[in-house]
């Protein structure tokens, strides 16, 4: 079968050249130098002289401005005859959820974009690439990578080569004849690999509805450009692809109402769903001629959140430990002594559980059971947050901000208008478990109050997941929301250095009336100091991790603007989410008197003095003071410090994957006692400050500000990458996540053990000098696709002490 003519756009040698010069310039670079980062694998395909590159960037990078192409799933190869470039296969780009950034909000969205807005059914699967190459190659890829995989039976894109195999058998076409049609339109074929007997997700795919679900077309080109999806449709009809289903809105209104309206229910056309993608064109902004394709995505929680609450639960419930669970928490106890009852009569059902099979079967058992269906719990679960008749409903309100963005004015408002509780961190006087005293303050106040305002900064994580941890077995019914200063912004690269000169200019201009900061008795540059550590200490709000994801609702505020506003825009939120608790929103005379009355009736009640650094650092150019700040701290080395049970996890089902010749060092390292008891990420060793001086006066600067109101320097992400290990030492690779902190040492790694006589400082010496350098004599387990992020506390330390 030939292309159509009409819909092939071919590309060109000197853009993919140029693009691929653009994606080597980021390999091992940091993203705060070079603007992004770029990892190139390389595989080689089989029977043929082919190796193909894939391309990829962290997935944070995604929000930036600087990234070469923003596609997500990219694969490129080089002609040997003209040496040209080519693009191989070409994913979407990434895109978003509504509300997820500036350009999926919704009056984003209408000024912005045009129909018809094809709205598709986000399938539940993984996803799989098809292309073909020019000597008739089919080329089926996962996400990243193509071929087997040594550490896994069967890889997706193996799975997937086997599904289309199937295709092509029931309409007698070959794997050349696919790769063919695909090399000369010049596209990908972009599907959903769901098939619940290799790889259980959240919803069903068994039998009839298993197999590979053509969503997309794409031109294999460094700017997106996609097929409309009747020519997705056809080209499935043609090619036995299953087809998804999508509609057709003419208008964002149209658009708006189709999607909230099946959100209400988690379902559509009779079947649980995960959410839809949304297809139209764009443009930058409204002076733009130029319309592009362009994808959001509209995912609903429930009841795809509670069927994920269920399967943790269950995999807890296995393991012998404690499930852990905030929403749904009746449904959810039922659930689990239906599973404990199911496990007892089915045999090996819980040892399959583990491997994710049976997941769906379990849930479906007791669905069946309670006589239930999805849009049954969203139900359940409006009413539970208020929207109902529930009267029971607690709500906390957790600012999550830094000094000077206003969070006491707004609370203080808050309380003149509802009568609700205020606890303030400040008034509690314990000098020992105090966060504990705090999160019971609140609790007694939900007692007899049905709000309470959490009134801290909460600007770290550690923070949000203590209140939320030691308020939820206290409070039945206790529903977080987040009141959520924005202080990072994908689009506002200056956003911090315009909060930092906004909210000085407020508190220096109150004196003394505020518990921590005393404007008019201590001298400016302490003050600065105190407010530049909580800048730096930030961590904003990600509803896709915990502890954030157990906010049931976050309401984004603005600290350059005026409390008056931020009111209003907490006030309107808590409106819509729980008509219950606030059932009319405010006139305006109303809101000016509450912030009124929060200026001129606030004064603290008790004060507190916090210690600071006398000279802030805002710009790392302010070396000098930095330099005899250092001279007074001990400071071995910086670290990120990570969880050992997440660690040697990880490291153990990386070695049970692997050939047994290739397990005996590890099991040889553990009947030795030479795995660590601790596991860390060393950022920087004071032997190496003189060649990295910039770093680590900041990381010292960090140090003595954080340890001067008694917080850790901050948290780090770290994305595991490999298992590597040469019969001397044992470490893993990994990658910090975010451009916050930065790394001294060439390749950022974990040592995991040594053996007797050796130093863990040598893994360093043998990633550096054999691994990189792809010794014989070193193996390794890949874990990347694994995508294991593990969140520790950075400190400094000293002898092996914080």
């Amino acid at each position: 079968m030939s292309a159509d003519p009409a819909l092939s756009k071919p590309q060109d040698p000197a853009t993919v050249n140029a693009l691929v010069a653009r994606l080597e310039s980021g390999i091992g670079k940091k993203p705060k130098e070079h603007g992004f980062s770029c990892k190139k694998s390389t595989f080689t395909i089989e029977d043929t002289v082919h190796n193909v590159d894939s391309w990829k960037f962290q997935e944070q990078d995604f929000k930036k401005h600087t990234l070469p192409t923003y596609a997500r799933g990219l694969f490129t190869w080089r002609d040997k005859v003209s040496g040209n470039y080519r693009i191989a296969i070409r994913g979407y780009d990434k895109f978003f959820n509504i509300n997820e950034v500036k350009c999926t909000k919704w009056e984003w969205i209408a000024d912005n974009t045009k129909a018809p807005y094809e709205v598709t059914v986000k399938e539940n699967g993984c996803i799989i690439f098809i292309s073909g190459l020019p000597d008739g190659t089919l080329l089926v890829c996962s996400k990243h990578s193509t071929g087997a995989r040594e550490e896994t039976e069967a890889s997706h894109a193996i799975v997937g080569e086997r599904w289309v195999d199937k295709q092509l058998a029931q309409i007698g076409k070959t794997r050349r004849d696919l790769a063919e049609t695909l090399y000369n339109a010049n596209v990908t074929a972009v599907a959903e690999l769901c098939d619940d007997s290799f790889e259980e997700h959240i919803l069903a795919y068994e039998g009839d509805q298993a197999g590979l679900y053509l969503h997309g077309i794409n031109y294999n080109l460094g700017d997106f450009a996609t097929y409309s999806m009747p020519e997705v449709h056809k080209f499935a009809e043609e090619w036995a692809f299953r087809k998804i289903d999508y509609v057709v809105k003419d208008d964002v209104q149209q658009l708006r109402k189709f999607l909230e309206e099946a959100a209400e229910t988690g379902s559509w056309d009779g079947k649980d769903v995960e959410g839809f993608v949304i297809r139209c064109k764009a443009r930058t902004d409204a002076s733009d001629p130029n319309w592009e394709d362009w994808f959001f995505k509209y995912k609903f929680e429930e009841p795809y959140l509670l069927y994920r609450q269920w399967r943790e639960c269950t995999k807890a419930l296995i393991a012998g430990k404690e499930p852990r669970y905030r929403n749904h928490k009746e449904i959810t106890r039922e659930y689990l002594k239906f599973a404990s009852a199911y496990f007892i009569q089915n045999k090996g059902a819980a040892d399959q559980y583990k491997m994710n099979h049976g997941i769906i079967k379990l849930r479906n058992a007791y669905l069946a059971h309670s006589g239930l269906k999805g849009a049954d719990i969203v139900r359940m679960d409006l009413e539970e947050k208020g929207t109902g008749q529930d009267s029971n409903l607690k709500l906390v309100l957790v600012p999550v901000a830094t000094i000077g963005c206003g969070k006491t004015t707004v609370a203080h408002a808050l309380t003149k208008l509802f009568g609700w509780s205020h606890i303030q961190n400040d008034n509690l006087t314990a000098r020992k478990g105090k966060p504990q005293a705090f999160a019971a303050a609140c609790t007694k106040a939900l007692v007899v109050c049905p709000a309470v305002i959490a009134d801290r900064n909460n600007h770290q994580k550690r923070e949000r997941k203590q209140l939320i941890d030691d308020m939820s077995p206290g409070v039945n019914q206790a529903h977080f929301v987040a009141l959520n200063y924005v202080h990072h912004s994908s689009t506002d690269k200056d956003l911090q250095d315009k909060i930092r000169e906004i909210t000085r200019k407020r508190v220096l201009s109150r004196g003394d009336n505020h518990q921590t900061i005393h404007a008019a008795t201590k001298n400016n540059s302490e003050i600065i100091g105190i407010m530049e550590g909580f800048l730096n200490r930030f961590q904003s709000v990600d509803i896709d991790e915990f502890p954030d994801r157990s906010f049931d609702n976050v309401i984004d505020l603005d600290p350059l603007k005026e409390s008056r506003e931020n009111l209003e825009t907490v006030v309107k939120a808590l409106h819509h989410a729980y008509p219950k608790l606030v059932p009319e929103i405010p006139s305006a005379a109303a809101l000016d008197d509450a912030i009124k009355a929060s200026f001129d009736e606030y004064k603290p009640a008790i004060k507190h003095t916090i210690k600071g650094s006398a000279t802030p650092a805002p710009k790392r150019a302010q070396t000098q003071p930095q330099q005899q700040t250092s001279k007074k701290v001990d400071v071995d080395y910086f670290s990120v410090s990570l969880p050992p049970s997440i660690i040697v996890s990880a490291v153990e089902k990386a070695i049970a994957t692997a050939p047994e010749e290739k397990r005996a060092y590890y099991y040889e390292l553990k009947s030795a006692h030479r795995v660590q008891q601790k596991f860390h990420v060393t950022l920087l060793h004071n032997a190496n400050k003189s060649q990295n001086k910039e770093m680590w006066e900041r990381y010292i600067k960090l140090y003595s500000d954080a340890k001067a109101v008694g917080e850790p320097m901050g948290t780090g992400t770290i994305k595991l990458e490999s298992v590597v290990w040469d019969g001397r030492v044992m470490a893993i690779t990994a990658s910090l996540v975010g451009d916050k902190w930065e790394c001294a040492n060439n390749i950022p790694h974990v040592t995991v053990g040594t053996s007797v006589g050796v130093k863990p400082k040598e893994s360093n010496d043998m990633l550096e000098g054999k691994w990189r350098n792809g010794d014989i004599g070193v193996e390794q387990i890949d874990l990347s696709a694994e995508g294991i992020e593990v969140t520790g506390k950075v400190e400094g330390v000293k002898n092996g002490k914080f």
